[in-house]
């Protein structure tokens, strides 16, 4: 008894050994282990894990898409022990934990590196896909599946294939992958291949991949090139869908290659020959073509002379007579016009051509049907602050001043009697062709009453009978018709003439007793003398009382002789009745009505 009790452990040695295993058990939970497979069951493998226990894992977790085949009895595998022993005394373990938590160290790694890592898409979830990464599951964004947007992502998924790690949060469990940065790099790796073989001015083949408005993209073999709108032809390509399709195989010329940014400028207008060589030949200046309005524009209209060659016609060349109308109320696009080349410029490629040349230049048909004195009629086109405009024949315009209205008026008072509408004869005084022009004058139609030579007969009276207009100079004697009496004077027309006069109170008598206005009335005839007639001035001045002194020194130079022994009185009385007894003009012209 005594020996026994001496191999024999006691209470104490044996909690302490029971805790010591516990122990060593227990720092095994929550983290990957090795086991045997000691058993398969339906769809269960029992996993002897060396712990004096056995755990066991659903044998679909060791199955999917990339993984190893079927499980078999005494298998070596890694799993995850979540407890060791649970209700029913066995261990808890979980082969999708210890493949997750395997995956995560090696994709930390990677990420560290930005190396790329292997993973299948194998389900679609909001806003993109999630992705199996050999354990651990990322999203892939659907912005990140590929280059350009694709609508069936089917044949994608299931796949093994590369991702790139954009981000990584092992506490919240995050990852998300890119498949687009991988073929992003794996194009540009072959981008840099293929234009690595090609050269600026080589001639290839390719085809039309996708259309703009701009231009085409033109696949050379797996890099695209740009063939711009300008470049399809020499002649205007509104739009590319004019000339090319998608899919149609086309040859090319290669522009431009910008080895940075893997940028290539194709044509194939260069392929064929420039139709602007010797165009100065072809199209001399001052000749005349027929072409096609292929585009209008605020400014004029381009016409297409041929195939590649376009000439402008400005809105100034467009018409003779309509200036501020648009270019798009005279011609038409598609329409047929006769044109006038009237400059080219070879280096700019520019040609300049006019419309209008082509026509009648309706100043010149002005000019010869009515040369310079004609009388022409139209209509009040429009009032200005410096005259009218008057409609012409040929749809040309011409212009009254305001100083060729009328003689005697001011021209600023006379227009006011004008309104458009209003059909008006005048007289052509100029037409100036190159800045087309035409001078029209409304009181030319009448005579010039200054423009008039006084007559050779000194002293002839106006009114009397042979006399006239022409007549008048200063110290001439004329019959005025009183038009108005005012405090002032009087206003006055010379009879016979269209001339009026305002005489002054002082001048309408010699008496300053008889200077009274009120001794007159309108329509009165008085006898008067022109004291004022300039021509250079244009007026003209009479005065009542310079005819009474006058004829005083007449009367005392005829009657006053120093031995006629007659006294003032009998002399200005003899004189006075020679003049009542002198029939005037303006009496004699009432005595015959």
């Amino acid at each position: 008894m005594a020996s026994t009790s001496a191999y024999a452990p006691s209470r104490e040695d044996f909690a302490a050994l029971l805790d010591e295993s516990y122990g060593q058990n227990e720092a095994f939970e929550g983290s990957v282990i090795k086991g045997i497979v000691v058993a398969i069951e339906k769809d269960v493998a029992v996993v002897d894990l060396g712990l004096k226990t056995e755990g066991r894992v659903a044998l679909k977790e060791f199955q999917g898409p990339g993984r190893e085949g079927a499980l078999k009895v005494g298998d070596e595998v890694e799993v995850y022990l979540e407890r060791i022993e649970n209700a029913l005394g066995e261990a808890v373990i979980s082969r999708d934990k210890a493949r997750r938590e395997e995956s995560w160290v090696k994709l930390e790694k990677a990420f560290e590196k930005q190396e790329k890592v292997e993973g299948i898409i194998f389900n679609q979830v909001k806003g993109g896909f999630t992705v199996d990464l050999d354990g651990a599951v990322a999203f892939l964004p659907r912005s990140q599946v590929d280059i350009r947007p694709i609508r069936d992502v089917t044949p994608l998924m299931q796949v093994p294939q590369p991702f790139q790690i954009l981000k990584m949060d092992r506490r919240r469990g995050n990852i998300v992958v890119s498949r687009r940065t991988v073929l992003e790099e794996s194009r540009a790796e072959q981008r840099h291949e293929i234009v690595a073989n090609l050269e600026e001015g080589q001639v290839i083949e390719g085809m039309v991949k996708n259309i703009t408005d701009y231009g085409a993209f033109v696949d050379l073999g797996g890099i695209d090139g740009l063939l711009h709108v300008t470049d399809i032809a020499w002649r205007r390509v509104n739009h590319p869908t004019e000339v090319l399709t998608i899919g149609q195989t086309v040859r090319v010329k290669i522009i431009k290659i910008n080895h940075e940014t893997h940028r290539i400028s194709l044509g194939m207008k260069q392929l064929l020959e420039d139709p602007w060589h010797g165009i100065e030949a072809k199209y001399p200046v001052d000749a005349r073509f027929q072409g096609r309005v292929t585009n209008i524009t605020d400014y004029g209209a381009f016409v297409e002379l041929e195939p590649g060659i376009e000439g402008l016609i400005h809105v100034s060349e467009m018409s003779w007579t309509k200036k501020n109308v648009h270019p798009g109320k005279i011609v038409a696009t598609s329409q047929e016009v006769d044109v006038q080349v009237l400059e080219v410029d070879p280096v700019k490629r520019r040609i300049s051509l006019g419309l209008k040349q082509t026509l009648a230049n309706p100043w010149e048909a002005f000019a010869e049907k009515y040369p310079i004195g004609s009388e022409v009629e139209g209509e009040v086109k429009n009032k200005t602050e410096f005259g009218l405009f008057i409609g012409l024949d040929g749809d040309v315009d011409g212009m009254v001043h305001l100083s060729d209205l009328d003689w005697n008026k001011p021209g600023e008072q006379v227009i006011e009697d004008y309104k458009k509408g209003d059909i008006v004869k005048a007289k052509v005084l100029d037409v100036d062709i190159e800045k087309e022009r035409i001078s029209l004058g409304v009181k030319q139609l009448g005579v010039d009453p200054f423009a008039a030579k006084p007559s050779d007969a000194a002293g002839a009276k106006a009114g009397e009978e042979g006399g006239g207009a022409s007549d008048l100079k200063k110290g001439s004697v004329v019959t005025c018709e009183i038009l108005e009496v005012k405090d002032g004077g009087l206003e006055v027309k010379i009879v016979g003439t269209e001339f009026t006069a305002f005489i002054k109170r002082n001048e309408l008598a010699r008496d300053r007793a008889d200077q009274r206005p009120d001794r007159f009335a309108v329509g009165e005839k008085v006898d008067a003398r022109i004291t004022l007639f300039d021509r250079r001035a244009r007026k003209v001045s009479v005065s009542i009382k310079a005819l009474e002194v006058a004829e005083e020194k007449e009367a005392i130079a005829q009657y006053g002789s120093a031995d006629s022994g007659a006294s003032l009185g009998d002399i200005l009385g003899a004189a006075l009745k020679a003049r009542e007894d002198t029939p005037k003009k303006g009496a004699k012209k009432e005595a015959d009505e």
